[in-house]
């Protein structure tokens, strides 16, 4: 994904994308906010569950998804990085030690707090999510994207076998690879046979195979968070890598 011709149209404040019952758009005041943070506390921690808000929620832009009658179906928030911010200061900065990204020399997007509301499983709001990060990158020339992938739980034995796959096949390049940081990591073990590919792929979160569909690598290490109970695992992917051919696919869902 380079940069096209494209608007910005997140700038404006107005719809990114509009197909079928489904219209993203950029968020507007603190009423879109909380209800992005609603979402996530379902998503993320079930019915019930504590608003999921931090202290990058105003750094951040956030991304919603919605029907066309207005429901709230899913959410995503990103942040660039560029000469005014540095990728230590990013939300993956706190959790990893990204001295390497500091040499990049381009624009770089985060993203995070993806979800979507557990009562559905349309993979067109997967697709349209793709499409309003694509126009995202166009319209400012972003070279690379990046973010903590979330594997649920805190249990690093449950995902040996995703570990062990993500490790073989696609460990980040040396020049970009993260440093540990945190305080409870899980060192990706290389005595771990990688194993049979399909069933490690379906112990990996959908948002992190299509990073990997699109020449995405990992860090050699997951991060335990407690309080979000998840582990996270660092992903990068670098925009000129990515398949012409999926680049094109991506494209047209952008319009």
């Amino acid at each position: 994904m380079t940069r096209g011709p494209g608007q910005d149209h997140t700038a404006t404040g107005e719809a990114v994308l509009a197909r079928g019952r489904y219209v993203v758009r950029l968020a507007q005041g603190p009423q879109d906010l909380r209800a992005a943070q609603d979402l996530r506390g379902l998503a993320f921690f079930g019915p019930g569950g504590r608003r999921d808000e931090d202290g990058f929620d105003a750094a951040c832009s956030h991304m919603l998804i919605e029907e066309t009658g207005g429901r709230l179906v899913a959410c995503f928030r990103f942040l660039w990085i560029d000469a005014a911010r540095g990728p230590g200061q990013s939300y993956a900065g706190q959790y990893y030690d990204l001295a390497r990204l500091e040499g990049f020399g381009g624009p770089m997007l985060e993203l995070g707090r993806f979800c979507i509301h557990p009562d559905l499983t349309d993979p067109d709001i997967l697709r349209l999510a793709w499409g309003a990060i694509t126009g995202l990158v166009d319209a400012r020339g972003g070279r690379m994207l990046f973010g903590c992938a979330s594997f649920a739980g805190t249990d690093p034995a449950r995902y040996a076998e995703a570990f062990a796959y993500l490790r073989a096949r696609h460990a980040a390049p040396e020049r970009w690879r993260v440093g540990e940081k945190a305080p409870e990591v899980i060192r990706f073990d290389p005595e771990v046979p990688a194993g049979d590919a399909r069933a490690a792929l379906r112990l990996i979160p959908p948002l992190l195979r299509t990073y990997l569909s699109m020449g995405g690598w990992v860090s050699d290490h997951a991060v335990i968070d407690r309080q979000m109970n998840t582990l996270h695992v660092f992903t990068g992917v670098e925009t000129a890598a990515i398949p012409a051919a999926r680049a094109r696919a991506l494209r047209a869902i952008a319009g």
